[in-house]
């Protein structure tokens, strides 16, 4: 393959103002985690007097010192629910969730982050469960919860997230059954609805005088039947472990409850499911991945050379363009990202037929040598225009869109800049399910440009108006003017896409080539795994 030889002007003024740029957007993002752990770190007095670890250090404990934790969707839920007294906004759904090493075995992790509203389930903590539940399917892996949680909030009740948070418990049943261990720590309330997270799982751990799970509380037992119970009569951890037989374990206190969930993950076994592996042998990429956070301009319609973005994620810079001089706006090419062969697609302008063409070829070339394919986003569309429709933008970009659906090999799309119209279908993006997807701080999705959808909706208003017969109201067509920009403006940026859970989380373009490894890594490991799908899954005595 031939080295990219970079022409990057890293002491230029554009490059400064852009690295400027998604450094405050970077900053933001890290600004909004850090609240919502501040928020949870609050309750360490009340935490602390029940002789309770805080959610964040649970996790800590449970995770392999040393080893990566990649978090999900960290800002679910953002500007939706709950603010501190400062204003700050809270996000993260009220779940701490990601890929983790627990005793040697990669895992999903889902905690309760019972430090804010007692692990009541926040807006978009349903939708942020359900995604991080379906990435273990398909990635193969051991889902381990740390439960504490108050259920839902009923003072902000919806019928629909009643009906629709069935799936979360039906999820922990297909996951069960698909041959994949669900490992549960309950470390305080698992109630109503929300016990079956608990009896939903292969193996539970209690915490003597702290657990409780049951499926009507003393209150509503009282209300419903008459009869009154205490919360340890009901559904206490020594209860569960010695009379009902839902508990596996019975821990002391935190600490014991974790060290027991990671002895069950060690007796899994799950790496002798694993051929071995040599260890990979790479080269680093010849540039230095600080300059990611200059590469993109802040006006989505500055061209930029994405090659400069593969030229600091892929192994020693190298890069095999395919059809380089055909459909040239469409890039696609070979390369490796730490030993993994990947296909890469991006974008250097608009899609125009033949690129479509082009881009086709090469997703079905790459499902045939089993290679996986990296989208790195940044299309502002299809071309159009009557040239363009002669030359069979909707025939070519069908097949374009049919061969993403249909690939066979794991498909992984980082959303670097714009992601407009058709041509974010086109990209793979979150309604073609890629394995997994993240966006840059920069990152804007939406169907087209706030200024190219103002200049539409007047252009239909200043038509309607004269079709009436009378003159256009230059006045209200530039208040309508606003109305859409502000409109498309406030929803396209990454902190209200990512507030939606339409990525996996906003990663640091620096960590872009570790995530992409990570990630790949688990797409290898699933498709190598051997487990054991059963029609049922485990059934507790």
């Amino acid at each position: 393959m031939s080295k990219i030889e970079s022409s990057l002007g890293t002491g230029s003024e554009e490059f400064q103002r852009n690295r400027a740029s998604m450094a405050e957007k970077l900053g933001k993002v890290r600004a909004i985690e850090a609240t919502t752990r501040e928020a949870s770190n609050a309750s360490r007095k009340r935490f602390e007097e029940r002789g309770q670890m805080l959610p964040a250090q649970r996790l800590a404990l449970l995770l392999d010192r040393g080893e990566p934790f990649l978090e999900l969707c960290s800002l679910a839920g953002y500007g939706m629910g709950r603010a501190r007294s400062d204003g700050r906004m809270i996000a993260g759904g009220g779940l701490i969730a990601g890929i983790g090493t627990v005793s040697g075995t990669r895992c999903m992790v889902c905690v309760s982050d019972s430090g804010i509203d007692a692990g009541a389930f926040q807006p978009k903590g349903l939708e942020k469960l359900l995604r991080v539940q379906e990435i273990a399917l398909e990635n193969r892996l051991p889902f381990v919860q740390l439960v504490e949680s108050a259920g839902a909030n009923l003072m902000n009740y919806r019928v629909e997230t009643f009906v629709g948070g069935g799936e979360k418990f039906r999820n922990l049943a297909r996951l069960s059954a698909a041959g994949l261990p669900v490992v549960t720590v309950t470390h305080g309330a698992s109630t109503a609805g929300g016990a079956y997270q608990t009896g939903l799982s292969d193996y539970i751990i209690m915490v003597r005088g702290r657990s409780r799970a049951f499926l009507a509380g003393p209150a509503l037992l009282k209300a419903a039947t008459g009869e009154i119970a205490t919360d340890e009569e009901l559904g206490g951890a020594e209860m569960h472990a010695t009379v009902s037989g839902l508990a596996d374990y019975l821990a002391e206190d935190d600490r014991d409850a974790i060290r027991t969930a990671r002895d069950v993950v060690a007796s899994l076994g799950w790496a002798r499911h694993l051929p071995p592996r040599p260890e990979p042998r790479y080269s680093e990429p010849l540039y230095d991945r600080e300059e990611l956070l200059g590469i993109m301009p802040e006006d989505h319609r500055t061209p930029v050379d994405m090659r400069e973005v593969v030229a600091r994620i892929a192994d020693g810079s190298e890069f095999l363009d395919f059809g380089a001089l055909y459909g040239s706006a469409t890039v696609c090419g070979h390369a490796s990202i730490k030993g993994h062969p990947v296909g890469i697609i991006t974008n250097n302008g608009p899609i125009e037929p033949a690129g479509a063409a082009k881009a086709t070829h090469f997703i079905q070339a790459c499902c045939q040598s089993q290679t996986p394919l990296i989208y790195l986003n940044n299309i502002t569309g299809f071309m159009v225009g009557r040239a363009f429709e002669e030359g069979g933008s909707i025939k070519h970009g069908s097949k374009m869109i049919q061969a993403i659906t249909n690939a066979s090999v794991p498909q992984i799309t980082v959303l670097c800049g714009a992601s407009f119209g058709a041509g974010n279908y086109a990209m793979c993006g979150r309604g073609f399910h890629p394995r997994f997807l993240f966006s840059w701080p920069n990152a804007r999705t939406a169907v087209m440009g706030a200024e190219q959808a103002a200049g539409t909706m007047v252009d239909v208003n200043r038509a309607a108006m004269l079709r009436r017969g009378g003159s256009a109201d230059e006045e209200k067509l530039a208040e309508l003017s606003r109305k859409v920009r502000e409109n498309f403006e406030r929803q396209m940026d990454v902190f209200t896409t990512s507030a939606h859970v339409l990525d996996d989380g906003v990663i640091d373009p620096r960590e872009t080539r570790d995530v992409l490894a990570l990630t790949l890594d688990l797409c290898r490991d699933a498709a190598a795994r051997g487990v054991a799908p059963m029609q049922f899954g485990v059934a507790r005595p």
